[in-house]
């Protein structure tokens, strides 16, 4: 570790502090519907939208029907996306032809994209053409994204009205979610990435002749690299490289603003086309948490109490870098399997630590915050490979997503993930001094913890459940490139990234089966959509509660004791769940490589 790696760190975190307000307070704007700058281009946009879709902006739902708006607006969007996908060689951009995309492939990409989550089991430069990855998945960066905002911001209304059956309109949510805080953005960003060098053009690929011809393994139809009858490599002999490229800046900056993560190729931004130089890793780094800070200050504003938010931003912050420190400290002191012989500090000749799997642009305190920052939030872009870090650092970005991805987390997705742990803080302090708990004058009955409990048993049910068949059943345990626990993490990682709705791979597991394709199609839909229903059910049941004002005996939810309390709520159910795997995954890798052994 160095002095100059902890002031990247520091230098971070504090221009997320900086932005918290002004975004948080721009948005609150937004979806108050007061006055904006930007007010005068996108007001008649969103009436004409309005119009052509029949959406009355006066309408007001009960949680139910903003629901059941949003589950229909996702199915339609998902079998849109699907479409696209299995007929693109007969659509327009595809100067590649590149065919058909496969059908459990497809249904993966679909429920991926629709989910915010962007896992992605294919290369995107060799099975996405143009109109695919700007009419299906950068469209679904946008509105996934959307979705997520408008479903915290409804989450925030129930706290904050009192007595009222509603809790605002997803139709219009959505769209100024889009047209106001996601559109502008992503067209200032996209153009800075440009001016960085990432590329954005729709030619064809190029072909550039290489200097030396080179032997590469043949890859057969299945994938898999070819051997002969002696069990020999099949080669061929390689003169031309094909330089995939296409409109990549567009996607990248949404990808990131969005915390959606799917990458135009598949190194994903630690491509040079995608994140060409060290500005654009922290511009892209940036952008990953800007509106997902800025909602804790729109929560402290809408509720009238903006001490609570700044509070729950503290219990980000603290959790955030504890992770960065591990993973950077992990990383940072090396291989223990090396021989002392080998020097791992870092030196002015060298970077030191373990940089198998990353960058030298951008070396190990850019990676390990990279993999940070993404885990916390449901981002699964990469700049470097999570299977390539030690244990411990593998680890950090794993237990990220098990803990929800509520440090800072996904847009929309990580407030109301807190938001839910807020209330299961509340009602254990309520236990603690033996009264009824309340939260920002709203009584916390049994209905609301309730729901809030199913929100946090759905999660580990569904990774655990589908993590414990493949790690036992032959059509699981055939796509590890690495066995013992360093595969069971493989496969661990797998299903938390596609539940949580982040998208990262830990890499090494061939997920492109019909196994994993299928299976992990149904985690991500699972880890949405039956995560945001009772969610939403506490939304609508606190709108309805009279305002109770406080006593000597209510808990405060301003001071630094509840953001230690929420700090333990969120280790103890979320980290503690999964403890049992963890130890059998990462921790035993740890143990058995400090004592110098390997799988």
């Amino acid at each position: 570790m160095t002095s100059n790696g902890w002031l990247q760190i520091a230098v971070f975190l504090g221009l997320i502090l900086l932005v918290t307000k002004p975004m948080g307070v721009f948005m609150t704007r937004v979806f108050n519907r007061e006055q904006t700058f930007l007010d005068p281009v996108m007001r008649p946009i969103e009436r004409l939208v309005y119009k052509l879709t029949g959406v009355d902006e006066a309408h007001e739902m009960r949680w139910t029907e903003y629901a059941a708006s949003m589950l229909l607006f996702s199915v339609v969007s998902l079998l849109l996306l699907y479409l696209i996908e299995r007929l693109q060689l007969h659509l327009p951009w595809n100067p590649q032809q590149l065919a058909a995309v496969p059908q459990a492939l497809a249904f993966n990409t679909a429920a991926s994209f629709t989910t915010n989550t962007n896992w992605q089991n294919y290369s995107g430069e060799v099975v996405m053409s143009y109109f695919t990855q700007m009419a299906g998945l950068a469209y679904h960066n946008f509105v996934s994204a959307a979705v997520g905002i408008a479903l915290a911001i409804a989450f925030i209304r129930g706290i904050a009205r009192r007595q009222m059956q509603t809790i605002g309109n997803f139709w219009v949510d959505m769209v100024r979610g889009c047209l106001w805080v996601l559109l502008p953005f992503c067209i200032v960003g996209a153009l800075v990435l440009v001016s960085q060098g990432a590329v954005q053009n729709l030619r064809p690929y190029d072909q550039a002749k290489l200097v030396e011809p080179m032997q590469v393994q043949h890859v057969s139809a299945d994938g898999k690299p070819a051997v002969d009858a002696s069990g020999k490599p099949v080669m061929d002999t390689v003169t031309t490289q094909s330089i995939a490229q296409g409109p990549v800046a567009s996607q990248e900056f949404i990808k990131e603003f969005g915390t959606n993560g799917g990458g135009f190729f598949n190194a994903n931004s630690s491509h040079p086309f995608e994140n060409p130089t060290p500005l654009s890793n922290l511009i892209e780094l940036f952008a990953i948490f800007a509106i997902s800070a800025g909602l804790t200050y729109t929560l402290g504003r809408m509720t009238g109490s903006q001490r609570h938010g700044w509070a729950v931003w503290a219990a980000m912050a603290i959790l955030f870098a504890a992770g960065v420190t591990v993973a950077y400290w992990a990383e940072a002191r090396g291989n223990p399997l090396y021989p002392h012989s080998i020097n791992q500090q870092a030196t002015a000749t060298q970077a030191g630590g373990n940089m198998e799997g990353k960058e030298v642009r951008f070396g190990i305190a850019n990676t390990a915050l990279w993999a940070t920052v993404t885990t916390d939030a449901s981002c699964g872009a990469i700049n470097g490979w999570h299977d390539s870090f030690t244990p411990l650092g593998g680890m950090v970005p794993l237990v990220n997503i098990m803990l929800s991805e509520v440090i800072f987390g996904g847009v929309g997705a990580g407030m109301y993930g807190i938001l839910i742990y807020v209330v299961l803080a509340v009602f254990i302090a309520g236990l603690m001094v033996g009264r009824t708990p309340e939260y920002l004058g709203k009584k916390i009955e049994a209905y609301d913890v309730k729901m809030a409990m199913l929100v946090a048993l759905v999660f580990p049910l569904v990774i655990l459940i589908f993590s414990g068949i493949s790690s036992v059943a032959g059509f699981g345990t055939s796509s590890i490139s690495n066995p013992g626990p360093h595969g069971l993490t493989q496969i661990l990682y797998s299903y938390t990234s596609q539940a949580g709705n982040n998208g990262s791979a830990f890499a090494g597991l061939n997920t492109n089966t019909l196994w994993y394709n299928v299976s992990g199609g149904f985690t991500m839909l699972i880890g949405r959509f039956l995560m945001i229903i009772p969610m939403l059910a506490i939304a609508g049941n606190l709108a309805q509660k009279k305002y109770v004002p406080p006593s000597l005996g209510t808990f405060p939810v301003t001071t630094p004791l509840f953001t230690v309390l929420l700090i333990g709520v969120i280790i103890i159910v979320g980290a503690l769940t999964f403890f049992p795997a963890l130890s059998l995954g990462p921790i035993l890798e740890h143990l058995l490589m400090g004592a110098g052994k390997t799988f």
